[in-house]
């Protein structure tokens, strides 16, 4: 049998770098097979060259955050011409702008919150005065096109809102404001495999100390967060939560995996936050508990994601 070739591309210059890296380590571990020959590729000058000399059979790009995780990537690796994980162009782009990706949503029917959106150059001031005036002062505040709560500050108990605003727009773009919803912080992964049905793994309750929230440090600190499977709530809600899920990945049109986060008020009510394209392969990452909970263990389903992308085969014109 000839051997497999699979290019595992990290790194870059996004603020994510690092938990790329780290997810990247753990992907290659998880891919090495004496008929797999599994180089690990840095997202920099040399990339180009060093994926024509190998010609790999897939790409898994195991990126999060600009330029990884929002088309960039994508749009490079479909002018070579090569297979690779995970979901085009198109919903890349459009799930990493929190903004464009809530429209979808909400014109398909999935239950999001109201937002204001500032464009970069906002003055700060100003923007917190229409905040003020929507919303009142108990808001999220976030960067459009940031991934892993980077530049996110939950406003729970009011207070000034221009500092929460100066460091959104810090991490370049605009900026989304929402109100502040109080409920379980949940997620739910999608598998999507080329050519198979997609499916939900089950909700997984998010929980974080007393007066905490699922910041940076939370999500990539071992011990700093809980992951509870499955999340406490009613069977209806589990079952809902998994078709929100599914239905915001296919809206989208992603594709092999994404990973939804929601808030579950304490009556059941759901809010749909995002999604994300490339969840985190980390130790401490959700998306593999998720596959877990369902039997699937991390090596098959790293390995099943390669598989995918080889089906699918080079990216047709």
């Amino acid at each position: 049998m000839a051997l497999e070739k699979v290019a595992v591309i990290a790194g870059g210059p996004s603020r994510e770098a690092s938990v790329s890296r780290s997810s990247a380590a753990e992907v290659v571990k998880a891919l090495e097979h004496e008929r797999t020959e599994v180089i690990l590729l840095e997202l920099d000058g040399s990339l180009t060259e060093r994926l024509v000399d190998m010609r790999p059979h897939a790409v898994f790009p195991v990126l999060h955050g600009p330029p990884g995780e929002d088309g960039t990537v994508q749009g490079y690796l479909e002018i070579l011409g090569l297979p690779y994980v995970g979901s085009g162009v198109h919903a890349s782009a459009t799930a990493m702008d929190k903004s464009l990706a809530k429209a979808v949503f909400a014109r398909a029917g999935l239950p999001v919150c109201d937002d204001l959106v500032f464009p970069a150059g906002t003055s700060p001031q100003a923007a917190a005065r229409r905040i003020q005036s929507r919303f009142g002062d108990r808001v999220v505040v976030k960067p459009l096109c940031q991934g892993s709560a980077i530049g996110v500050t939950p406003v729970m108990n009011g207070g000034d809102l221009e500092a929460p605003l100066e460091l959104a727009f810090e991490m370049g773009g605009g900026v989304l404001v929402e109100p502040f919803v109080l409920g379980m912080e949940a997620t739910v992964g999608v598998l999507d495999l080329e050519g198979q049905a997609a499916r939900a793994f089950p909700p997984i309750e998010i929980r974080t100390p007393a007066g905490t929230w699922y910041d940076f440090e939370h999500r990539y600190t071992a011990g700093e967060s809980d992951h509870i499977i499955p999340a406490r709530v009613s069977a209806a809600v589990a079952s809902r939560l998994e078709r929100i899920a599914i239905d915001a990945h296919q809206s989208l049109g992603c594709r092999d995996l994404s990973r939804a986060d929601f808030i579950v008020k304490d009556d059941g009510e759901i809010v749909l936050l995002e999604i994300n394209t490339l969840p985190g392969m980390t130790p401490t990452s959700l998306y593999p508990d998720g596959a877990k909970a369902i039997g699937i263990g991390f090596a098959d389903l790293m390995r099943q994601l390669v598989a995918s992308a080889r089906r699918r085969g080079p990216p047709r014109p």
